[in-house]
């Protein structure tokens, strides 16, 4: 089954409006897992506008389950991964200033950097995983560096679900079908929700993972955070 890997930024962000620890952002980590979530995603961004260098410092020792951190591969962001080990590294190509991801990586034009990174993750035994936009030459170029995994930026795909899912999705099983091929795992992320997840991994069923935050976060305020994970998990099954 596709694995759940819950994205905690929101929470740090709540957290962060407030000059105190109220929610506490490890508690929320622990929660999920006890909850059914197969990991914990987090994006330690530069400004630390939500997820803070120290929250992955408490977060990582303490989980039973996956630990992924997103991120630009800067020298303050690879001095954090190679410091916790986290199970996976997401390499993002955002800008410091950037609110959210918004594109995959051009492979090809940083192929330098992201073999370089992906070494430095292989020789800490961290899992390496590169998003890119769905489209097969990014897959191929992605595989060229070593990495283990790719994760597809769904963005596009979560726009385009409710005016025709069947094109929306045509460009994904390409892609995944490249990535299946190449023998890389396959993760997925960005703007996935109950309305639209069920349908994509029906399609894509190979899918390794699926890294959700914003809209799991969003369903959690009405209908409880246990509650969310489980009908998150539901569509994967």
């Amino acid at each position: 089954m596709t694995k759940l890997s819950v994205n905690i930024n929101k929470i740090a962000t709540l957290r962060n409006a407030r000059d105190n620890d109220n929610p506490n952002v490890l508690k929320f980590a622990l929660d999920c897992e006890a909850f059914g979530a197969d990991g914990i995603t987090v994006h330690p961004r530069p400004d630390e506008r939500h997820i803070r260098r120290s929250d992955v410092m408490d977060i990582g020792p303490r989980l039973r389950t996956e630990f992924n951190i997103e991120g630009f591969p800067d020298k303050r962001f690879m001095e954090i991964v190679l410091s916790v080990k986290p199970t996976q590294v997401t390499l993002v190509p955002d800008s410091p200033d950037q609110i959210t991801s918004n594109h995959g990586w051009d492979v090809k034009a940083n192929f330098s950097l992201l073999c370089a990174t992906v070494e430095k993750l292989k020789e800490a035994s961290i899992r390496s995983s590169i998003f890119i936009n769905p489209d097969v030459e990014s897959v191929e170029w992605a595989a060229k560096t070593g990495a283990d995994r790719v994760e597809l930026y769904t963005e596009p795909y979560a726009s385009g679900y409710s005016i025709n899912k069947e094109e929306a999705i045509a460009p994904y099983i390409e892609a995944a079908k490249k990535v299946r091929s190449t023998g890389l795992g396959l993760n997925a992320g960005h703007d996935l929700s109950l309305k639209n997840l069920r349908y994509f991994i029906e399609q894509i069923p190979w899918t390794d993972e699926v890294s959700i935050g914003h809209a799991l976060v969003c369903d959690a305020l009405y209908m409880g955070i246990a509650e969310a994970i489980n009908q998150y998990k539901q569509c994967l099954l």
